[in-house]
């Protein structure tokens, strides 16, 4: 099933800001389970639960949260479908600031894993990551976190996969607006931690003048995390450096005209587990799609791969 752009849906910001700020999306019931880390934090999960014994756990992307329209799409084509569901949020994005000094990153898999623990017990656990949550999902299947095998399926979509590459694309000119609008919630973060914690690592001042990802990992990610730098956060938590080795069924979708990914976003790796769908259009997690069901073309997609329906 390749994906079929509706007309003006070839312009890749409209591909990517109308499903953000014009998609309606019913909500069906959750509920809200807060879980403790290893390091004494917390993570928030949204679970919809009927009793199924498979489940869908749904990660967002940098500075998303579990009740995005993109989230809500997915979390309702899986449960109209007889799955469980799990949204989770990465620490500080669930509406309050988390307990510790650090708060996530786009490689941070242990909260993934800590989240895989808590429905260890499902007869089958499937993965689905947007943007950031799919290099986060795509990197955990790679590394040897031993819960992963028990993943039945996972679906990366618009996947951050190699950070420096996006990094570098949001640097365009075209893309100022989106670059902006993160660094002004991710520097918002940070003011908060500084008011809490009089030894944070990072110098305020500078931090004002970062206009990239390169400025903000410098000066926040990699001394809060213990990176050397910037350069050394993205080569460690690229899933590109890891895809090698995963070893369960896998689909890798994105679009050519995603404005947030580089040319090494669209790896085509001689791996018989992971399965590329990359489309001409469909911008940054959108694939927009109007059809009487609602559902947009990429949780189609994401829905046959993982239900493995012909």
């Amino acid at each position: 099933m390749k994906y079929k752009c509706p007309a003006l849906f070839n312009n890749p910001h409209i591909a990517t800001i109308y499903p953000a700020f014009f998609r309606k999306i019913s909500k069906n019931q959750f509920e809200r389970k807060r879980i403790t880390t290893a390091d004494d934090d917390f993570l928030d999960l949204d679970f919809y639960k009927q009793g199924s014994s498979k489940v869908v756990i749904i990660s967002h992307g940098l500075e998303g949260d579990s009740q995005r329209p993109y989230i809500l799409g997915m979390a309702n084509i899986f449960y109209q479908n007889g799955y469980d569901v799990v949204a989770w949020n990465c620490r500080g994005c669930s509406g309050e600031l988390n307990r510790k000094m650090s708060f996530y990153h786009s490689g941070f898999t242990s909260d993934l894993n800590r989240v895989v623990e808590e429905v260890k017990d499902y007869q089958e656990i499937n993965l689905v990551g947007f943007s950031m949550g799919g290099n986060i999902t795509m990197k955990y299947l790679g590394e040897s976190y031993p819960l992963a095998a028990k993943i039945h399926r996972a679906v990366a979509i618009s996947g951050a996969l190699d950070l420096e590459s996006c990094s570098e694309a949001l640097r365009r000119p075209s893309n100022f607006i989106y670059m902006q609008n993160f660094l002004w919630t991710l520097k918002d973060k940070v003011r908060k931690k500084a008011a809490i914690y009089s030894d944070l690592p990072v110098d305020l001042d500078k931090l004002k003048k970062a206009r990239n990802f390169h400025h903000f990992d410098n000066l926040v990610t990699a001394p809060l995390f213990g990176y050397k730098d910037a350069q050394d956060y993205w080569t460690q938590n690229s899933a590109v450096n890891y895809m090698a080795n995963i070893k369960i069924p896998c689909l890798v979708m994105s679009s050519f005209d995603d404005p947030f990914l580089g040319e090494s976003c669209f790896p085509l790796l001689n791996q018989k587990y992971i399965s590329y769908d990359y489309s001409p259009f469909g911008g940054h997690v959108g694939f927009v799609q109007f059809s009487k069901s609602g559902f947009y073309w990429s949780e189609e997609r994401a829905l046959n791969f993982i239900a493995q329906i012909k």
